[in-house]
């Protein structure tokens, strides 16, 4: 575990808070992005005579873009620097939700490459910001910085669902994508005149912050001179981190692109209030990201062991979730269903302070090129995950064996994460 002095442990808010709230932000926003659709796909399904088989091609395009620019994305971090690949990253993205509608009424295929640029954009979000965390924290305020920021995918997915549940309610599902829009626009703005690359030389860092952060100095081109590979192929602890990555984001992709679809089609909820329903889940799951950070924290000052906190936040997260989503095929009324949902989802939560917090273990100043590097294996369930529940759908007529197969990988995570995880660092 890594030594933390009382000033480290202390909350006096600096530059590195605000930064931390803009990431948050720009996850927030990235989610938001994301998810919308999945309402608007249930209205937009009926107006465009999609199948469902049809729905799962447009919701898990998004990731083709995602996947295919992940491990760059980490690259270019180390050089050119987090400033720079996030504030890009978003303004890339907000451009394609603002044409989403306008491709989606040309044709389906416009539409698919539109999700794809999207995906391209967001790909850098995670790399970028995990990459700025390793230089503008320490010690266990690294983990909480960290686990603040993943905690913006369940807001982020809370306004996206409820949000765009109230405006197609209201208006139509167009409007969704040009309200979320004109949201990135105006983060990124904000974030070209705070953001700073180099706690080091950056004059509007506090006296405190540059005592802790000294050492942390960030220098963009030179990290990127030689790649890691040896590290990132054959490392057992990289490749643990890998598999419970995946099992994570298999059954998160999943329920993003498919809770509002599961309320509407098997519990008969109307088009807006699927929306909402799907958004407690994820306020579920918000809400115990913080207690994961509590709990996690707890754990380690008590034992001195950094991996035993990652691992238990991570099985519990993992096993916990996979039980409840078998648990839910024998619930028969809405609040039942929604009940063993949220539980499900919250238990998600851990995840983000348990695998999330070991990229920064592993390599503290080049986790932007190890979450690049995982991500982009992360986010083949975004792909084919995304696509089998639709066509389990169309299959089966529900929704148990989706539910079943997002299960059994969760349980694989958990079971190789315990065996192989490891918090050496492998890289600095």
């Amino acid at each position: 575990m890594s030594t933390t002095t009382a000033a480290q442990e202390t909350f006096a808010w600096g530059r590195r808070h605000w930064l931390i709230l803009l990431m948050f932000l720009a996850i927030v926003i990235g989610y938001s992005d994301r998810v919308n659709i999945s309402v608007a796909a249930v209205s937009m399904k009926e107006q465009l005579g999609w199948s469902q088989t049809t729905k799962g091609f447009v919701l898990s395009s998004f990731f083709i873009g995602y996947m295919s620019c992940m491990f760059v994305s980490g690259w270019l971090c180390m050089r050119f620097g987090g400033k720079l690949v996030l504030g890009v990253a978003v303004l890339w993205w907000t451009a394609f939700t603002l044409l989403t509608p306008i491709a989606a009424v040309v044709s389906t295929p416009v539409l698919i490459a539109a999700r794809i640029g999207m995906g391209m954009g967001e790909a850098a979000m995670f790399p970028a910001a995990i990459h700025m965390i390793g230089i503008w924290t320490v010690g266990l305020e690294r983990d909480r910085g960290n686990s603040i920021v993943l905690s913006g995918i369940s807001l982020g997915t809370v306004i996206g669902l409820a949000v765009t549940g109230w405006i197609v309610g209201h208006y139509d599902w167009p409007m969704a994508f040009y309200v979320f829009g004109v949201v990135g626009l105006l983060w990124a703005i904000a974030w070209f005149a705070i953001a700073s690359d180099d706690p080091a030389s950056d004059p509007r860092v506090t006296p405190l912050e540059r005592t802790m952060l000294v050492g942390n100095r960030s220098s963009p081109g030179a990290a990127a001179a030689k790649m890691p590979w040896e590290i990132l192929l054959f490392r057992s602890s990289v490749w643990a981190l890998v598999a419970t990555h995946f099992a994570t984001t298999w059954t998160l992709y999943m329920l993003l692109s498919w809770l509002p679809s599961y309320f509407r089609d098997v519990q008969g909820v109307s088009i807006a209030n699927s929306g909402f329903l799907s958004a407690a889940p994820w306020l579920s799951m918000f809400l115990m990201t913080y207690v994961g950070i509590w709990l996690s924290q707890f754990v380690i000052r008590k034992t001195g062991r950094v991996i035993f906190g990652r691992k238990l936040l991570q099985c519990t997260g993992l096993l916990g979730s996979g039980a409840m989503l078998l648990l839910a095929q024998y619930t028969h009324s809405v609040g039942a269903a929604l009940a063993v949902v949220c539980i499900a989802t919250g238990l998600l939560g851990f995840c983000w302070v348990g695998y999330g917090s070991n990229f920064l273990d592993l390599a503290p100043r080049h986790s932007g090129l190890l979450v690049g590097y995982s991500n982009t294996f992360a986010t083949v369930p975004g792909i084919i995950g995304v696509a089998i529940a639709g066509w389990l759908v169309d299959l089966t007529g529900g929704y148990s064996a989706t539910f079943a197969m997002a299960a059994g990988v969760s349980f694989a995570g958990a079971v190789i994460y315990m065996i192989y995880g490891n918090d050496k660092v492998l890289i600095d």
